[in-house]
């Protein structure tokens, strides 16, 4: 049974979720502040639903806070702010997904399902070497010219996905499928999270003179990693 954690100040929408994801074979926890969150966090979760608008303290430092403490958990945002900017600084800070509010159960559920079945990509191979790009998939690793690039677990995923066939053009449904899910319900706005989030942390990661490997947009298809000349 998963263990998951709710932590929502709204009574009724807080009451709605613990209930609704009990009835689905949930083991549920629900914590009306950040830090109380937090304190709980310690116990270890396999998902964490989080609100941004809490009392005490900001979401978004939660969830930093809870990704530092249960790194290996899921962490899906549902909130109220709809801003493109708020929801790309609530994924950096350590979210996987988001939400807004009003949500469909149906969808909810759906998303849950989608991310607690879903394990880390496995590649075939050890290692990949683009350039002076290298992914170890065994060690989950990634250095730049010697150096480590730090990478979030779907981060990880996705960049060692694309690094499979460089040159090759992977659309978003197949990147959706293999990093998330096969039955990825709804909006994949968090892919293009993602892949903004690799190449600044690429960039900003190597040193002088390194030959970096660039993500191609393919506009209408998906992306490409191109294998440099």
């Amino acid at each position: 049974m998963a263990r998951l954690m709710v932590v929502e100040d709204d009574e009724t929408i807080g009451k709605v979720l613990e209930q609704s994801l009990r009835q689905h074979g949930y083991d549920v926890v629900w914590q009306r502040t950040g830090r109380s969150a937090v304190v709980a966090a310690e116990a270890g979760f396999d998902l964490v639903l989080l609100d941004l608008g809490l009392p005490d303290l900001d979401g978004v430092e939660v969830c930093r806070r809870l990704r530092g403490l249960i790194p290996q958990a899921v962490l899906v945002i549902l909130t109220a702010r709809q801003d493109e900017m708020d929801v790309v600084v609530g994924l950096e800070a350590g979210a996987d997904d988001y939400l807004t509010k009003p949500v469909r159960l149906a969808e909810l559920q759906a998303r849950l399902r989608a991310h607690l079945r879903r394990g880390p990509v496995a590649p075939q191979r050890a290692a990949l070497v683009i350039g002076a790009l290298e992914i170890d998939v065994a060690a989950r690793r990634v250095t730049l010219g010697g150096s480590e690039v730090a990478l979030r677990t779907k981060e990880f995923d996705l960049l060692a996905k694309l690094a499979e066939a460089p040159g090759v053009a992977v659309s978003r449904d197949t990147l959706m499928a293999e990093v998330w899910d096969a039955h990825w319900y709804g909006s994949t706005k968090t892919l293009d999270v993602h892949i903004a989030a690799l190449r600044r942390k690429l960039g900003d990661t190597a040193p002088p003179g390194a030959v970096v490997p660039q993500i191609a947009t393919l506009r209408g298809h998906g992306y490409r990693l191109e294998q440099p000349g």
